[in-house]
């Protein structure tokens, strides 16, 4: 079971590799394509966007097909877009190649949730779980400081790396991961559907999405243009930002850790209600920092929080109705890219209009509260009583709706 654990951690490393790249790229590629700051958001927002409104679709008919074969062709998919995106020679070929990824993506990333659980054994789900979301904090620690490096030879060199070992990682998945075939092999317009009728139905999981998307809003607003206010205001290269935000990565990665350790000893809900409220504030306050040490540090210590937070609102939604696993896990995946989008675009009218980033931050926090209030308020983050079968059921809904 070990070739499968290892084998879902690369696929989230590879994949957040990607996610995050362009941040720390962002002034050299706004330089290459000659574009205003207003518009280079839309190189980060090109990915997140094509995700986002394809996870809402890849997610219902995921769970319909054999999930080997869409995590297959969504990893090849990822592969050449990838790659292409380092060929690209104006700022609209590189926003329709990042467009691809963030479809091929949508089609993957899923798949890794939704199949632990039929790959793995009960004892070892949560751990396999816990590594996989490793593999995107480890991404933010190395992948993306590995990238910026790498960058600093040529803005093409990442590109061609990351889609690269994600067509030799296809090799891996075809020979390693057995098929895993639905129930029932329907996948109609009517299925897809019917597959998010429960979701709609509850409020809880309504308030729980609702909470996941300002959560990413706040996060993914102060995150796009932090390579670009660290070039600006500590005039670092590209080398130098991959330095700091290797700091965030590491930070996610200890968050993500400790994250079992944290709801033992404060519970869920104090678990979340403390972070947040730290959160808040950091991102508040971070725009007034004026020494680069100190503004890396606050970095380790916000992103180690949010690694804590992460999984323990991912865990909160995934356990609504474990027979819709995979159209949760990409409507999960949707609200944050969705999200992360929507924050590019206020990231850039907030840093040029408004001037700076202390408006982001702000932003962020506001942001934040309420993301905290609606989660306490959803009970989402309340632990249910499972059902007979061991599946969680929505609050007036059957534990297993008719696929």
């Amino acid at each position: 079971m070990r070739k499968f654990t290892l084998l879902f951690f690369v696929v989230m490393f590879m994949i957040g590799t990607d996610t995050f790249l362009i941040s720390p790229l962002l002034p050299t590629l706004q330089a290459e394509f000659h574009v205003s700051t207003g518009s280079a958001g839309w190189m980060l927002g090109a990915y997140t966007l094509g995700s986002s409104i394809f996870a809402l679709i890849a997610g219902p008919l995921s769970d319909g097909w054999n999930r080997r074969t869409v995590m297959l062709c969504g990893l090849l998919g990822f592969s050449v877009s990838t790659m292409l995106c380092g060929f690209a020679d104006s700022f609209w070929t590189m926003c329709l190649f990042r467009f691809l990824a963030g479809i091929s993506a949508a089609f993957t990333a899923p798949q890794v949730w939704a199949s632990i659980p039929a790959v793995m054994p009960s004892a070892a789900i949560s751990r396999t779980m816990g590594i996989a979301f490793s593999g995107l904090a480890t991404a933010q620690a190395l992948g993306v400081p590995i990238g910026s490096w790498l960058a600093a030879a040529n803005w093409s060199v990442p590109f061609w790396t990351i889609g690269g070992v994600s067509l030799l990682l296809c090799v891996g998945v075809f020979y390693m991961l057995p098929d895993i075939k639905p129930r029932t092999a329907s996948s109609g317009p009517t299925v897809i559907l019917r597959r998010y009728v429960p979701l709609m139905r509850s409020g809880k999981a309504r308030g729980g999405f609702f909470a996941y998307l300002l959560l990413h809003l706040g996060s993914g607003t102060a995150i796009a243009f932090t390579g670009r206010w660290l070039a600006d205001r500590f005039e670092l290269h590209v080398g130098q930002i991959g330095n700091v935000m290797m700091f965030l990565g590491f930070g996610t990665l200890l968050g993500s850790l400790i994250s079992a350790y944290a709801i033992r000893m404060l519970g869920t809900v104090k678990a979340v209600t403390t972070g947040m409220l730290l959160v808040i504030v950091l991102y508040a306050s971070m725009p007034h920092i004026a020494n680069l040490s100190v503004v890396t540090t606050s970095y380790l210590i916000l992103f180690a929080t949010l690694g804590i937070i992460f999984p323990i609102a991912m865990e909160g939604l995934t356990s609504l109705n474990a027979s819709i696993r995979g159209t949760i896990s990409s409507l999960a995946n949707a609200t944050m890219n969705g999200a992360n989008t929507l924050g590019a675009w206020v990231a850039s009218l907030l840093y040029v209009q408004l001037g700076g980033f202390s408006p982001i931050g702000y932003f962020a926090g506001f942001c934040l509260a309420l993301s905290l209030v609606a989660f306490l308020l959803s009970g989402v983050l309340r632990r249910e009583a499972s059902a007979p079968n061991g599946e969680k059921a929505l609050p007036g809904q059957e534990v297993s709706p008719s696929p």
